[in-house]
């Protein structure tokens, strides 16, 4: 059976400028998915003040991975009843309290409560944003924006661990998430000064009536299919860099730092790539990670040769993100909320999921070959699922 889908508003609201709105929103992605990687170079800090084994403190990833993957589906629903904006202006100020509250645990026990609610508030803002793009963005600035923005999401696991293991010797662990606090509120103000009010919205029916589109979406196999091909993106993503950090590779951190530029380039190169549709775009990225990730397995380069392969590898998940997004937008009708809500989970919760993945493999190389079939099946996924919408 065909599925008949709209992909505008009726009436759509009206365009923005995109310059101001893309500026913010990309630097509080940054500082939003940021949260889940910038405490890891905190952990021995964190371990040495509460004098406790820091391995157990590992969890403190986790949990907020865990908040903000529960987060999205709690609360992406809520931004077609309520608008965009007024769900960001309450996300954002919630964010800033309850970082400033994880500065001030006084032990692990607090402080792993916290990051669960801290990933739950923090969630608030990425499906609201990425919705907010596809209504507001003109036709020919859509796709771009929403790449920067993404771009801004996966930078994060780069820069602010950068920024925290660069920082925690001046400020200590505490402070940078006081600072962190601080941004956060930075980004209620701004992002109130240039985000447009909300239109009108239908708000017939009981408050549970929002979640409704999510069982709706999920009875489309298509769009089931892409979001099973997301949870591969951040999965083989954060996998691969905690297998080189476990396997001990030298100069970590420079080859976290050289997949920047390809996090950079595919923006910029957006405008012609667009011209592809999403899902033959999507295939392409899947099969050029799948590739480069198994060149890494059966070569073993050295530094050199790994890095210019991880760079490979990092652009394609820079374009493969955005082309998921919009072409699961485009099977959600007006149930945009609800879908990049299981677009944002999904993607994230194969983050969470990526460290575990690659603490159980016992070498690079098995690794790497794992993580190349990872995005084989990310692909077939995306592939299949064409085929559901022509049924």
């Amino acid at each position: 059976m065909t599925t008949s889908v709209r992909t505008a508003p009726p009436h759509p609201p009206q365009a923005i400028s995109p310059v101001p709105t893309l500026v913010v929103f990309t630097l509080t992605a940054i500082m939003s998915a940021g949260q889940l990687y910038s405490v890891i170079p905190l952990l021995g800090d964190m371990a040495a003040d509460w004098q406790v084994a820091q391995d157990g403190l590992s969890w403190l990833v986790t949990a907020f991975g865990i908040g903000y993957a529960a987060g999205f589906l709690l609360f992406g629903p809520l931004s077609d009843r309520y608008g965009r904006r007024r769900m960001i202006g309450i996300g954002l100020p919630l964010a800033a309290l309850v970082t400033a509250l994880v500065a001030l645990s006084p032990g692990q026990e607090v402080a792993l409560g916290l990051r669960v609610l801290q990933g739950l508030v923090v969630a608030i803002f990425p499906p609201a944003a990425l919705s907010y793009l596809a209504e507001r963005l003109e036709p020919r600035h859509r796709m771009v924006g929403i790449s920067i923005v993404t771009s801004g999401f996966l930078a994060a696991a780069v820069l602010l661990q950068i920024a925290a293991q660069s920082l925690v010797g001046v400020v200590g662990w505490r402070g940078l998430f006081v600072g962190s606090a601080v941004l956060f509120a930075a980004a209620a103000v701004a992002t109130r000064l240039i985000m447009r009010p909300d239109e009108a919205r239908d708000r017939a029916g009981s408050l549970p009536a929002a979640y409704r589109a999510i069982p709706a979406l999920l009875r489309s196999p298509a769009l089931v299919l892409r979001c099973l091909a997301t949870v591969t993106v951040l999965l083989t993503f954060v996998a691969a860099y905690t297998g080189l950090q476990i396997n001990g590779t030298p100069d970590l951190l420079a080859l976290r730092a050289g997949g920047l530029p390809s996090l950079l380039l595919i923006p910029l190169l957006m405008p012609w790539l667009a011209r592809v549709p999403a899902v033959p775009r999507a295939l392409a990225a899947f099969a050029l990670g799948a590739l480069s990730l198994a060149l890494i397995a059966a070569t073993g380069p050295g530094t050199i040769g790994l890095a210019l392969l991880l760079a490979v590898y990092v652009a394609a998940v820079a374009l493969v993100t955005p082309s998921l997004n919009v072409s699961i937008v485009a099977l959600a009708g007006q149930a945009r909320g609800a879908a990049l809500a299981l677009f944002t989970f999904a993607l994230f919760l194969g983050g969470s999921l990526g460290p575990q993945l690659a603490a159980a493999f016992p070498t690079l190389t098995p690794l790497m070959y794992g993580l190349a079939a990872a995005m084989a099946a990310g692909a077939l996924a995306v592939f299949v699922s064409t085929r559901k919408v022509d049924a």
